[in-house]
């Protein structure tokens, strides 16, 4: 006999007899009720484990695509009514105006692991909090004392749109750059002084003499490279096996083991005057001389953008190249300034004529076939016509990048670190966009064979029949005569800047052209912003671990609860088991004694003795 009783949660007892059935159908039927209740326990825990990963793996998945759809469709009007939004304002005093933006972010989630989640503030049109005022700051370099007035409207627009409860701890940076950058010290410390003196008496921002400065191209560099990756969710954990990752040697900790994290990309941008280049440099490098390696020190820089200066899983290693005269329209200038003082020479040596009339033009096989042009400087004018060789250009063009026979250079000799061309990714803005989309309509995945293709049979193709094309809007919106004009050039520079200068080889596949990212256009002050205010998640986080140590078991999370819950389920399970074994051993011995005892009784002996005799 089988008896189970129990006082709890209400009391209550059964019992399971052998005695009516037969002994072989008993054996069976709990052999039959063991296993079954052991296979149901498994089935229930295997079960449980599998929807408890699912549930949080694609809770974890719907995180992600959350975070990452917040981003291409964030045009929501920011909620000014919710306090728990915080603010911080950016002014980029740039060479031809000065642009303020606003910026918002929840309260810190009190993971120490994970940085702000900032975005662009938007207005009740759900328009960008973006004001722009020219001329640029470096114009009252012999006025320091009007700088103030020139910048306050800025900061006007900036405070009617942040609550007016928030602006005590909403953080103001005024960073100036390329206009700045020119002047000479004592007339930027004036205009500066001037700045940190006037704006606290007028306004409440969180501002201090550390708040406005003249930044570097290094640090400008740094702040676009930051904006790209945050902006494209680079900087987060992740454990997904569909992501690419990168092994990192954390500068600093030269002796510890490396460490596992997302790939982040590297940005490439060409503007009319110079060519920028940026991307992280996750392992130790090596110099090939000591003159290399203290101009590699003004090209690295190594920074942490969290929150604990002593956790290293947000510290990068980020080279950061500007060329002066690499970009667009400063090469096209470099290239017809060449074309001058060559054919002048030429033309004294020989005696020619070679581009003095239209009627015995120079051959410029930078322009497309048959496209007439002028250069004029100091009185002089050249007149050009093209011939639209693609190769040609790319040849006569190669000398202009200055490259040297040292070993990891790049454009003028400049120390450039290897890149691992089979694990990196890089993203091309600007004049990358323009020369692969306004004309040839190829813009995003860059495939140099197809551009190749793509400019040369632009570059032959008649002036006459490129202007047709563009009358009849065949081109993009923006595309202008310029663009066509100087399409062929551009094509070719970007090509050699990307592939030689930059020594990319031809068959690199992971760069993207692109004017926005996520339809959004990603200012470097976005990535100011985030590292001049990574500390702020300090006082949530240790406001999430003041409130954990006072609800010890709160802090507990969901799933480890339900991990906990099925192991105990588990041990239950089993000391059930074992238990009904033990009874059944202890049934089968009394069984055995009981027939015993019988037989002892049929020889006629007393019942005292029974024990003895056993």
């Amino acid at each position: 006999r089988i008896s189970i009783s129990c006082l709890l949660p209400a009391s209550w007892h059964f019992s399971i007899s052998p005695v009516g059935c037969p002994r072989l159908l008993n054996s069976t039927l709990r052999q039959v009720v063991v296993i079954g209740v052991l296979a149901a326990a498994a089935s229930l825990l295997c079960y449980s484990l599998v929807v408890v990963r699912s549930k949080y793996g694609r809770a974890a998945r719907d995180r992600r695509f959350h975070r990452y759809l917040a981003r291409v469709t964030d045009t929501e009007a920011t909620d000014t009514n919710n306090p728990n939004l915080n603010y911080g304002i950016v002014v980029d005093c740039g060479s031809s105006g000065s642009r303020i933006f606003v910026y918002c972010w929840p309260r810190h989630n009190g993971n120490p692991h994970d940085l702000l989640d900032i975005k662009q503030m938007r207005d009740k049109n759900r328009k960008p909090v973006v004001m722009k005022i020219k001329p640029g700051i470096s114009e009252f370099a012999n006025s320091p004392e009007k700088v103030s007035d020139y910048i306050f409207p800025l900061l006007r627009f900036a405070a009617e749109h942040v609550p007016r409860a928030k602006h005590k701890e909403t953080p103001l940076y005024i960073l100036c750059t390329a206009g700045m950058r020119i002047l000479p010290e004592s007339q930027q410390k004036a205009i500066l002084e001037d700045l940190v003196t006037d704006i606290p008496v007028h306004f409440d921002f969180l501002f201090s003499d550390s708040h406005a400065e003249v930044i570097s191209g290094k640090q400008e560099g740094v702040y676009a490279w930051i904006g790209i990756n945050f902006v494209l969710g680079r900087f987060e954990h992740t454990d997904d096996e569909d992501e690419a990752i990168v092994e990192v040697h954390v500068p600093g900790s030269e002796n510890k083991e490396a460490i596992f994290r997302k790939r982040t990309v590297g940005i490439l941008d060409m503007g009319g005057v110079s060519t920028q280049i940026a991307y992280e440099v996750p392992k130790t490098v090596s110099f090939a001389s000591s003159q290399q390696e203290e101009v590699a020190k003004n090209l690295l820089a190594e920074f942490n953008l969290g929150c604990d200066a002593h956790q290293t899983e947000h510290v990068y290693r980020v080279y950061v190249a500007t060329f002066l005269g690499f970009g667009g329209n400063a090469a096209r200038q470099r290239y017809e300034n060449s074309l001058l003082t060559s054919t002048a020479l030429r033309n004294g040596l020989l005696g020619r004529q070679t581009g003095v009339t239209s009627d015995s033009p120079y051959l410029d096989p930078c322009l497309p076939l048959d496209a007439q042009d002028e250069i004029r400087q100091n009185g002089q004018t050249m007149y050009l016509r093209g011939t639209g060789d693609f190769n040609l250009c790319r040849e006569i063009i190669q000398p202009f990048m200055n490259k040297t026979n040292e070993t990891q250079t790049s454009l003028n000799g400049v120390y450039q670190p290897a890149v691992h061309f089979q694990n990196s990714e890089f993203y091309g803005f600007s004049e990358f966009y323009y020369s692969t989309e306004d004309v040839l309509r190829m813009g995003g995945d860059y495939n140099a064979a197809k551009f190749i293709k793509a400019a040369k049979d632009y570059c032959a193709t008649k002036w006459s029949v490129l202007r047709e094309r563009f009358d009849r809007g065949l081109y993009a919106s923006h595309a202008d005569l310029h663009r066509l004009k100087y399409q062929c050039f551009k094509s070719a520079w970007v090509y050699e800047v990307f592939h030689r200068g930059f020594s990319f080889p031809a068959s690199y596949s992971n760069l993207k052209t692109a004017l926005q990212v996520y339809d959004k256009e990603v200012q470097w002050t976005l990535g100011a912003i985030l590292y001049r205010t990574r500390f702020l998640p300090l006082r949530d986080i240790q406001q999430e671990n003041f409130r954990g140590s006072h609800s010890h078991w709160r802090s507990f999370s969901f799933v480890y609860n339900h991990y906990l819950f099925f192991v105990c389920f588990l041990v239950v399970l089993l000391s059930i088991l074992l238990y009904l074994l033990r009874l059944r051993r202890i049934h089968r011995r009394m069984l055995r004694n009981g027939s015993s005892a019988s037989l002892w009784m049929e020889e006629g002996l007393p019942p005292q003795k029974i024990s003895a005799a056993l």
